[in-house]
C-alpha cells in the first residue's frame, strides 16, 4: 500500500485501486480499517499494509506541525 499527499489531500494507493481523500478526513479512514480489521478477524492481515501506510501519513503530519 502506498499513501502519497499534498497540502489538502492524501491518495491510498493499492495493487488495483486508488482513492483520494481531504487530508481531514485521515482520523476517519484510519478508524474505518482499524474497525475493519477488529470486525472481520478472518481478513487475516489484509488491512495492515493500510493501517500502517496511514499511521505513517499520521505522524509524518504529526511532525511538521
Amino acid at each position: 500500500m502506498k499513501v502519497t499527499h499534498d497540502e489538502s489531500t492524501f491518495t491510498l494507493t493499492g495493487k488495483i485501486w486508488s482513492a483520494t481523500y481531504p487530508l481531514e478526513e485521515l482520523p476517519k479512514w484510519l478508524a474505518f480499517y482499524r474497525g475493519r480489521k477488529a470486525r472481520f478477524p478472518k481478513a487475516g492481515n489484509s488491512y495492515d499494509a493500510t493501517i500502517a501506510a496511514l499511521e505513517q501519513l499520521e505522524r509524518s503530519l504529526a511532525a511538521k506541525r
